[in-house]
């Protein structure tokens, strides 16, 4: 199956991304990160403008204005909480957005579940209140190894779960898009709306943008990783036989990347309670394919 090779190859360089945004967002503030990252990659997308004009449904036009604003809001929610969490973490909150896709997936798509899907998700949806219960626990142990809880403000919390709910929306409207249009015709208009929308957001809100974001290299990079991820998953989705329940759990693979990041690069700790917590939940992935 390309299709799921090219979700594969997504999730592992989604786990990367995530890795150089902590690091742009260092060196600059959130939303300066936003707009030159959103306006690099749109220029990346300009040799495909005479396909992305070829052809294209005028209806369309709409259409995806109404996805990259969900991605707008989706962008904020999720670069402001991984700017304010351990990568790690953020990681694993992240596996969230299974339950909302698996959710679009049965219920807008009409893609059919099985026992072991349902099972798996049961694992993923333990594995995500485990995450957030335990580290609210008081007791302390040094002998036993107890978790020692980082303090995150709840906030940033819901804002992963925003981004994951507007992320699943974007996936679903991504395969019913597909149906009629191509991927370059998707990436393109997708990425011009996004700067406008990211461009209206700067006006309205009078910010300025520092000459240093230009120089930033991690925005460049991230920017390029960007495009190529979404290059093949937009691809994917163009194959009849995709389905956006096993889309998700392919993507899921960006959590292992993270985990491991965060504790060789950033130093991060309790990274074996993460990859516990992460454990469950690749169980419920690994059991929830196992249906398909």
């Amino acid at each position: 199956m390309l299709w799921a090779g090219l979700v594969l190859f997504y999730g592992i360089v989604k786990g990367f991304r995530d890795v150089v945004k902590k690091k742009a967002l260092t060196k600059n503030t959130v939303m300066e990160v936003l707009f030159v990252y959103t306006f690099l990659t749109f220029l990346f997308c300009i040799p495909e403008a005479p396909a992305a004009f070829k052809g294209f449904p005028p209806k369309y036009f709409f259409l995806i204005a109404i996805k990259s604003f969900v991605i707008f809001i989706a962008w904020i929610c999720s670069f402001k909480a991984l700017d304010n969490i351990p990568i790690s973490l953020y990681g694993v909150l992240d596996l969230s957005r299974i339950l909302f896709s698996t959710a679009f997936g049965i219920f807008v798509l009409k893609e059919k579940g099985s026992i072991y899907s349902t099972v798996g998700l049961l694992l993923i949806l333990f594995g995500l209140l485990f995450l957030k219960i335990y580290p609210e626990m008081k007791k302390r142990s040094d002998t036993l190894g107890t978790y020692k809880a980082e303090k995150i403000p709840p906030i940033y919390v819901w804002m992963v779960l925003a981004s994951c709910i507007c992320n699943a929306i974007s996936g679903c409207l991504d395969k019913i898009y597909m149906r009629d249009i191509n991927s370059s015709q998707l990436q393109f208009w997708y990425m011009f709306y996004l700067v406008i929308f990211y461009g209206m957001y700067f006006v309205v809100r009078r910010i300025k943008i520092s000459s240093s974001v230009w120089k930033n290299g991690w925005i460049w990079i991230l920017s390029f990783l960007f495009f190529i991820a979404d290059k093949a998953l937009f691809i994917a989705n163009s194959f009849a036989d995709s389905k956006v329940i096993i889309m998700t759990l392919l993507k899921q693979s960006a959590c292992i990347v993270s985990i491991i990041c965060g504790k060789f690069i950033f130093k991060e700790k309790n990274i074996g309670y993460k990859i516990f917590c992460a454990a469950i939940i690749l169980v419920g992935l690994v059991i929830s394919m196992i249906g398909q």
